[in-house]
C-alpha cells in the first residue's frame, strides 16, 4: 500500500471502529495474570502501559477501537476434575475484579443489550468464556453455575479430547461428540450460552451443527482452505453457518494463518519443551527462549494482509453476515508484524478498506455480528420449553 493511501485508509479505519468498535472473541489476559502474578493487580496495573509484559492494557484496547471483549477465563488441561472448576472460578473471580478496578472503562456485559450500554456509555463491554468443556467436570449443574456467574459461551475443548467431545488436535476418541457431548450443547442453548467450536474436530463441529438449535460460534479460527491446520474451520463447516446463524471469529496466531509459521511454530514449542516448559507458556523465562531460538531462526512474519486473506474468504463461503475477529491476544506467545497487540486493529480494518470491504460489511464483522449472535441465544433460551437436564455422562455413555 502506498503510504499517503495508507495513513487515509487508516484514518477511516479508526473512524470507523469509533462507530462500530470490535467485538474481540477470545483473549487471554486472565491466564497471562494468573501465570504471572497470580492476580495481583498491582503488579499489572493495566491503565498503564503493560506492553513488557502483556499484549492488552486499557489506552491500547482504546487505541485498536475494542468495544466490547470476551475475555476468555481458560485453565489448562492438565487441571482436571475439581481444580478445574475451581481454577475457573478463580480466572471468573479475576474477570469481575478488574471490572470492578477500572468502572471507568470496563463495564461488565451478560447480554447483547448489555454491550450495546456500554458502547452508548463509552465503555468495553467486558464478556466472560470458558475455554474448554474440562472446565465443568462432566456436570450439567457447573454449566449452569458457569452461566450464572456470567460464562456466556463455552468452547467445548481445548487442544485435548475429553470425555464427551474430540478436539482438533488429538487423537479421534468420540469421534466427534458423544451423547453427553449431546445433551451438553442441548443444555447450553436452553440456558443460552453459546457453543464454541473452536479447537474442536471437524467432526465435533458438524455433530454440534446438527444438534443445536441455537446459533454456535468460533471464538477464534480461521479458514482451513487458507491455512491447512486442524485448529481452523473447513469450508463445508463455514457453509453451514448461515443456515445455523452462526458466527466464525477469524483468529490472528501466526501458527494457524501462515502456513510457513506451522513448522516453525513447531521446532519453536520443541525448543520449550526441551527446556522443561509447556508450550504455552508465555512467562519471562519462555518468552526469553523464545526470542533466542528466534534469532537463530528468523520467525515467517503474519501480517495483516495474512488476516485479511483468510477473511476474505471466511466471507467467500460463509457471508458476511456470520465472520467477526478473534485475535487470541495474550494466549499466544507470537502475534501478526502490524497487527502486535491489541491496538492493532485499525491496521486490519485499513487493509480490509483497502481490498474495498464497504463501511456496512465492516461494521457487521466488528460489532454487529457478534451483537445479534448472542441476541439470538438469549432469545432461543427465553422461548425454550425443554426441561431443565442433569443427565450425566455415565447415564448417557455409560
Amino acid at each position: 500500500m502506498e503510504e499517503a493511501v495508507q495513513e487515509k485508509e487508516l484514518a477511516r479505519a479508526r473512524e470507523l471502529l469509533a462507530e462500530h468498535p470490535v467485538v474481540d472473541g477470545h483473549n487471554d489476559l486472565p491466564w497471562r495474570l494468573r501465570r504471572q502474578v497470580r492476580y495481583d493487580l498491582d503488579k499489572r496495573d493495566i491503565a498503564t502501559d503493560q506492553s513488557a509484559d502483556l499484549h492488552t492494557d486499557l489506552p491500547r484496547l482504546r487505541a485498536g477501537g475494542v468495544g466490547a471483549q470476551f475475555w476468555s477465563v481458560y485453565v489448562r488441561t492438565d487441571m482436571a476434575g475439581d481444580e478445574a472448576v475451581s481454577a475457573t472460578l478463580e480466572q471468573i473471580d479475576v474477570v469481575r475484579q478488574l471490572a470492578a478496578r477500572y468502572p471507568a472503562d470496563l463495564r461488565l456485559a451478560f447480554t447483547a443489550d448489555d454491550m450495546e450500554a456500554a458502547r452508548a456509555e463509552g465503555r468495553i463491554a467486558s464478556l466472560m468464556g470458558a475455554e474448554g468443556g474440562h472446565s465443568i467436570n462432566n456436570s450439567l449443574g457447573t454449566l449452569r453455575a458457569l452461566h450464572r456467574l456470567g460464562v456466556r459461551y463455552m468452547t467445548l475443548t481445548h487442544n485435548d479430547n475429553i470425555p464427551w467431545a474430540d478436539s482438533a488436535t488429538d487423537a479421534p476418541a468420540a469421534g466427534g461428540l458423544t451423547r453427553f457431548g449431546e445433551e451438553v450443547v442441548r443444555e447450553m442453548n436452553r440456558v443460552g450460552m453459546l457453543v464454541d467450536l473452536s479447537h474442536v474436530s471437524a467432526d465435533t463441529m458438524r455433530d454440534a451443527l446438527r444438534v443445536t438449535e441455537a446459533p454456535v460460534i468460533f471464538s477464534h479460527s480461521s479458514a482451513r482452505a487458507v491455512c491447512d491446520h486442524p485448529r481452523n474451520i473447513p469450508d463445508d463447516v463455514l457453509a453451514a453457518l448461515p443456515a445455523n446463524g452462526g458466527v466464525a471469529m477469524a483468529t490472528f496466531v501466526p501458527k494457524f494463518i501462515l502456513p510457513e509459521a506451522v513448522t516453525w511454530t513447531a521446532a519453536a514449542d520443541e525448543n520449550l519443551r526441551s527446556h522443561g516448559l509447556h508450550p504455552l507458556d508465555t512467562t519471562g523465562r519462555a518468552m526469553a527462549l523464545h526470542a533466542a531460538f528466534e534469532k537463530a531462526n528468523p520467525r515467517p512474519l503474519a501480517t495483516a494482509s495474512t488476516v485479511a486473506d483468510h477473511l476474505d474468504h471466511m466471507r467467500d463461503i460463509a457471508g458476511i453476515d456470520h465472520i467477526g475477529i478473534g485475535g487470541d491476544f495474550d494466549g499466544t506467545a507470537f502475534t501478526p508484524a502490524d497487527i502486535p497487540d491489541v491496538s492493532g486493529y485499525p491496521n486490519l480494518i485499513a487493509e480490509l478498506l483497502h481490498r474495498h470491504w464497504s463501511e456496512a460489511d465492516l461494521a457487521k464483522l466488528t460489532w454487529k455480528n457478534a451483537v445479534r449472535v448472542l441476541r439470538e441465544a438469549e432469545s432461543y433460551a427465553a422461548t425454550c420449553t425443554r426441561p431443565l437436564s442433569n443427565a450425566t455422562l455415565d447415564s448417557l455413555d455409560g
